[in-house]
C-alpha cells in the first residue's frame, strides 16, 4: 500500500509520523475508454490500479453486476455498443470509470461464382469459372476445389470435362474470421446423351396484316444435327426449317403454328414439339385518337426493370425506401419519381435510373401518338457535355387492343444503327450476389463476363441487384452500342462519357436536343425522336402510323472508374406533337 508521509510539530517539541490511506485510483488500459471486439469473441479489459489493497471490484451493465474481479472478460453475440461501469472501493474511498465496448461484425469473407449454379455439358467441354470475394480489412485467400479436392488458388478456374460424372466446383474464401464458399454443380455427359433445349418465352403472338413477325427461341441447344420443321395448321407445305420462324399474314384471323426440333440419338430420334397461336389484326384497328382531355405527357408506367446499378435500392439520392420488393412497388416508385412537382405545384420530375446495360422502363399514354414524319416524341434525361449515358428507344403499337404492351417492339434507329460495332440482340445475365456489399457479376451472350462495381465510398445499400427481382439471375436483352467513355486524366480521376450523334435518350446530341443549351447543371433536358425511324428485327424500316407504348433501354455495357457503371437516367416522356 502506498503511503503519504506528512511531518507535524507539537507544543511538546516531539516529532511524530502520521500515515493516511488514500482512495483507490483506476487507470484504464485504453486512453479513450472505448474498446472494440468482434461479435462472439472474448475481450479482456484489465485496468491498473493504485491504492487498491483489499479493494472490492464491481463491474455493472444496465444496473446489473456482471463481474467482481479486477479484470473483466467480456463476450457479446449481438452487434452494438455496450456501456459498463467499473467501481473500485476500499476503506479509504472509491473510484469509478465508465467504459464502452463496441461489438462489431465479424469480417467473414463472402465469395460468389459468376453464372448459373447448375450446368450440363458434354465430355470435352472447357468451362471457365470466375469468383469475386467481398473486400475486407483482413488478408483473404481463395481456394478452388473439385469434389473436395484442391484445384487452384487464382480468381479464375478452368474446368475440363474429361470424363462423365457429377462434379461440384467450389470456391472458398478464407481469413482469420471465418470461411465462406460458393458452388456450381456440373453434370458431364457423353455427347449422345445430352438433352436438347428449344424453349420460347411465349406461345401466343399478335401482329398486323402484312407485318413480319419473328418467333425465336430464348434458349436452344448449339449442337449440330438438329433439324427443324415449321408448319401452319391447315397448310400442307413446310414453311420453315430454321430454329426460328418469320410469319407474315395477308389477312386477319387466328393462325395455329406447329414446330418441331429433332435429332438422332443412339436410342433413336428425339423430337421436341412446340405450338403457337398468332392473332392478326388490321392496321389501325385500335387507334386511340386525341380528344380535349388528352395530355401530352405519359400517363402510366407498365414496367420498370433496371439492371443492377449504384442507384438501384439506394435510399438517399436514388429515392428508394426499402419497400420496393415487388414489381408493382417498383412501378409505383418510378411513377412517383417522374410525377414530382415543385413547391408551387408545377411539374418537376425526378430521374429514374435504368442501371447497367439492358435496364429498361415502359410507359404508355392516354392516346395514340401519331407518326408525323418529323419529331414525335420527347424523352427527358440529364445529359451535359462529357456526360452522355445513351438509352435506346423502342416503340410499340397496341396491335391487339388490350391496353397492354404485349405486342411487338420496334427499335427507333439512331446514328449507330447498322455500324459494325453495334450489336443487335445482345443479352446480359446478372447474378444475385451471395452477400451484401458485393459487386454484381454478369455474363453475356458473346462469351464475356464482368462486374457492376459496388461503390462503398458513395452508397450504403446492401445490394445493387433489384430487391423485387425474385430469381437468382435475370437476363436483359437489347441493342448494345460501342462504349465511348474514356479516362481523360490518365490516372482515373477524370472520366468522360462522350456523346453520340443522334437518336438516344440521355445523350448530349447537338441535333435532337433541339437546343444549344449546355445544361451544365445536369437538369432534365429532352432528346427528340421520330416514329418514322422505326426498324424491325432485320434492321429494315417499318411503317407505323402511330404508337401507344414507349420503352427506353440502357444501351451501353461499360463503367467509368470511380463514377461507376454507365447508366441511362429518365425523367419523363411526352408527345412532342402536342407541345410544338
Amino acid at each position: 500500500m502506498c503511503l503519504c508521509v506528512v511531518a507535524l510539530s507539537s507544543s511538546c517539541n516531539v516529532d511524530e509520523e502520521l500515515t493516511t490511506a488514500l482512495p483507490p485510483k483506476i487507470a484504464l488500459d485504453s486512453k479513450s475508454g472505448i474498446y472494440t471486439v468482434k461479435q462472439g469473441r472474448e475481450i479482456i479489459i484489465a485496468p491498473s490500479y493504485e491504492f487498491a489493497d483489499d479493494a472490492v471490484y464491481s463491474w455493472t451493465m444496465e444496473g446489473e453486476e456482471i463481474c467482481t474481479l479486477p479484470s473483466l472478460s467480456f463476450v457479446a453475440k449481438e452487434i452494438g455498443k455496450y456501456y459498463i461501469t467499473l467501481c473500485v472501493t476500499t476503506d479509504a474511498g472509491s473510484d469509478s470509470e465508465e467504459i464502452r465496448v463496441d461489438v462489431v461484425e465479424l469480417e467473414i469473407p463472402t465469395v460468389s461464382i459468376a453464372g448459373h449454379k447448375s450446368l450440363t455439358v458434354a465430355v470435352g467441354a472447357e468451362l471457365q469459372f470466375n469468383a469475386t470475394v467481398r473486400e475486407t480489412s483482413l488478408p483473404t485467400t481463395l481456394v478452388w476445389s473439385v469434389n473436395d479436392e484442391k484445384a487452384g488458388e487464382e480468381p479464375s478456374f478452368i474446368f475440363n470435362a474429361e470424363a462423365v460424372g457429377s462434379y461440384v466446383i467450389t470456391a472458398t474464401a478464407i481469413n482469420e474470421d471465418g470461411t465462406h464458399g460458393d458452388s456450381v454443380t456440373v453434370e458431364v455427359l457423353n455427347a449422345e446423351d445430352m438433352p436438347i433445349a428449344w424453349d420460347f418465352e411465349r406461345s401466343e403472338y399478335h401482329t398486323v396484316v402484312g407485318r413480319k413477325l419473328l418467333i425465336a427461341p430464348s434458349v436452344m441447344s448449339k449442337e449440330e444435327g438438329i433439324t427443324y420443321c415449321w408448319q401452319v395448321v391447315g397448310e400442307d407445305e413446310v414453311v420453315g426449317t430454321d430454329s426460328c420462324f418469320v410469319f407474315t399474314a395477308e389477312s386477319v384471323g387466328e393462325y395455329a403454328i406447329t414446330a418441331s426440333a429433332s435429332i438422332e440419338k443412339e436410342e433413336g430420334e428425339v423430337t421436341l414439339t412446340r405450338e403457337f397461336t398468332v392473332t392478326v389484326y388490321d392496321q389501325g384497328a385500335f387507334y386511340r385518337a386525341k380528344d380535349a382531355s388528352s395530355k401530352a405527357d405519359w400517363n402510366k408506367v407498365y414496367d420498370y426493370t433496371p439492371a443492377p446499378g449504384q442507384f438501384i435500392n439506394e435510399t438517399k439520392t436514388g429515392g428508394f425506401d426499402g419497400t420496393q420488393t415487388t414489381p408493382e412497388a417498383a412501378i409505383a416508385y418510378a411513377e412517383a419519381r417522374m410525377s414530382e412537382v415543385d413547391r408551387d405545384g408545377n411539374p418537376y420530375p425526378n430521374w429514374v435510373s435504368l442501371g447497367g446495360f439492358g435496364g429498361y422502363i415502359v410507359v404508355g399514354f392516354d392516346h395514340s401518338i401519331d407518326n408525323s414524319g418529323d419529331y414525335d416524341l420527347g424523352i427527358l434525361g440529364n445529359s451535359f457535355s462529357g456526360s452522355s449515358e445513351p438509352g435506346i428507344v423502342w416503340v410499340m403499337q397496341d396491335e391487339n387492343g388490350n391496353g397492354l404492351p404485349d405486342d411487338t417492339w420496334y427499335e427507333l434507329a439512331g446514328s449507330e444503327t447498322g455500324k459494325a460495332e453495334t450489336i443487335q440482340n445482345y443479352a446480359v445475365t446478372y447474378y444475385r450476389p451471395t452477400g451484401p456489399g458485393m459487386p454484381v457479376q454478369w455474363t453475356d451472350n458473346q462469351g464475356n463476363s464482368g462486374e457492376v462495381d459496388y461503390l462503398k465510398q458513395f452508397h450504403r445499400q446492401e445490394y445493387y441487384y433489384p430487391l423485387w427481382v425474385e430469381a437468382d439471375s435475370y437476363t436483359l436483352t437489347g441493342t448494345c452500342l460501342e462504349a465511348r467513355n474514356y479516362d481523360a486524366s490518365g490516372n482515373g480521376s477524370y472520366w468522360v462519357n462522350a456523346e453520340y450523334d443522334w437518336g438516344y435518350v440521355d445523350n448530349f446530341s447537338y441535333l435532337d436536343r433541339l437546343t444549344d443549351g449546355a445544361n451544365s447543371d445536369a437538369s432534365a433536358n429532352a432528346n427528340h425522336f421520330k416514329i418514322s425511324n422505326a426498324i424491325d428485327f432485320e434492321c429494315q424500316p417499318i411503317v407505323l402510323e402511330y404508337i401507344d407504348f414507349v420503352k427506353v433501354q440502357c444501351a451501353v455495357n461499360a463503367k467509368s472508374g470511380w463514377l461507376g457503371e454507365v447508366s441511362t437516367e429518365v425523367f419523363g416522356f411526352y408527345d412532342y406533337n402536342m407541345k410544338r
